[in-house]
């Protein structure tokens, strides 16, 4: 994201390429300049797209059983539930659990480095 400016809404442009008449704040130029914030907002998006991944890949493994694999799911577990309700709850508890590791992420290490990014832009 060197060398890129923001425009209207947030969105990044070449530099030279804004539309007329849309200013910049100068601070917010400086601070999108700065290695603390690319780094900041690199590692923030590498560690959502990973669980992007990981939610689509059990969602849509989930749903490949449906389409696929029907008698596997409906074998019986424990009495009258199947396994496919098991997979199911599965699916939603294991959207919980990366929404609760996204958190615990962004509370911890995404919060150092915003407290680095503001230390180097009040200097």
């Amino acid at each position: 994201m060197s060398g890129t400016t923001v425009g209207l809404r947030g969105r990044t442009a070449p530099p030279g390429t804004r539309p007329p008449g849309t200013d910049v704040d100068p601070q917010v130029e400086r601070i999108v300049r700065t290695p603390e914030f690319q780094h900041l907002v690199g590692e923030r998006t590498r560690f959502a797209w990973i669980l992007t991944i990981l939610m689509l890949v059990v969602y849509f493994g989930f749903i490949g059983l449906i389409a696929f694999d029907k008698s596997l799911l409906a074998v019986k577990v424990g009495g009258t539930a199947s396994l496919g309700l098991f997979a199911g709850v599965f699916v939603i508890l294991f959207a919980f659990a990366l929404t609760g590791i996204y958190v615990a992420r962004a509370n911890t290490r995404f919060d150092a480095l915003s407290d680095a990014l503001k230390r180097s832009v009040a200097r």
